[in-house]
């Protein structure tokens, strides 16, 4: 479970996951979207770390800046149980790919 490309593809079944789960329980097309589009940047990212491809670690970056994005204000406005979650997910994701990044530039 160290390896970034297994944890990207952990955070993309995470995100992608939730989004067909918020779909089925409540017909939210911007929750799938968002999931699997947000899932899909994380796979994309996983498998060009695994294949030692370039930008893998700045795809799965952009998805964690992405979730992030969406929702941390939420989180912080609504203080509700799924926000906060993704919001953990995203810090999760911003620190790990966020460090990688930052140990390539560096050196």
């Amino acid at each position: 479970m160290d390896e970034p490309s297994t944890q990207a593809f952990l955070l993309a079944c995470l995100t992608a996951g939730g989004g067909i789960t918020g779909y089925a329980r409540t017909g939210s097309v911007p929750s799938i979207a968002a999931g699997v589009t947000v899932g899909a940047l994380y796979a994309l990212g996983g498998l060009r770390q695994r294949n030692r491809q370039p930008y893998g670690v700045e795809l799965a970056l952009l998805a964690s800046v992405v979730l992030a994005g969406s929702s941390v204000p939420r989180a912080i406005k609504t203080m509700k149980p799924l926000p906060i979650g993704l919001s953990v997910v995203a810090a999760f994701g911003l620190y790990r790919f966020g460090t990688l990044w930052n140990s390539r530039v560096l050196s």
